[in-house]
């Protein structure tokens, strides 16, 4: 049975690099893993625990919530909005969090990668998503890391797929992530 990683893009626009990368994530899985990515995470509405009761959970938040119980792992990709995580991946990880101590992310193995303009990558995003899953109680691995500056001048005419030094290192990260689960590869 192959290990399944539900991957989180942070980003909304469909050409964006983190879409991509999420996608080159899902096509060099390793044999005996699963990437998919999660589709609806525009649909989901802002997390308000009045409607967070049995019976009237939103259906967006219901589909998001199954997915990720029935994932082994988590893969975030997070672009950097004005120096932080962006709102749509934020509020998956509240829907996530809940019911408290019980939500589908608590012990559950979690990944933080992605790509930004800037210098440094989104490393700020990345490190508040990593902070922000960790309290709503998912194991995230730390060393698992990818932070790709520059991302509209490296992939304007190349896929990350296209770049041996980009899924060199995301394989690492899918196979690192792969090992901390308890699913047999």
């Amino acid at each position: 049975m192959a290990v399944r990683i539900l991957t989180l893009v942070g980003s909304l626009r469909a050409a964006s690099t983190n879409r991509r990368l999420a996608e080159a994530a899902v096509q060099i899985a390793p044999e005996n893993v699963e990437v998919s990515v999660f589709e609806g995470l525009d649909t989901v509405p802002f997390y308000n625990e009045d409607v967070d009761v049995e019976g009237s959970v939103p259906a967006a938040a219901v589909k998001l919530r199954e997915a990720a119980v029935e994932a082994d792992a988590l893969l975030l990709v997070s672009p950097e909005y004005n120096g932080t995580i962006p709102a749509v991946l934020k509020n998956a990880i509240d829907w996530l969090s809940r019911p408290y101590g019980a939500g589908a992310l608590v012990g559950k193995p979690v990944a933080v990668v992605g790509t930004a303009f800037g210098q440094y990558g989104g490393v700020w995003a990345q490190d508040e998503a990593r902070k922000a899953v960790s309290i709503a109680g998912a194991a995230v691995a730390e060393d698992l890391t990818l932070s790709i500056p520059s991302s509209v001048v490296r992939f304007a005419e190349l896929h990350p797929v296209d770049d041996p030094e980009v899924t060199e290192k995301l394989t690492a990260v899918i196979e690192g992530l792969a090992a901390r689960t308890n699913a047999t590869v």
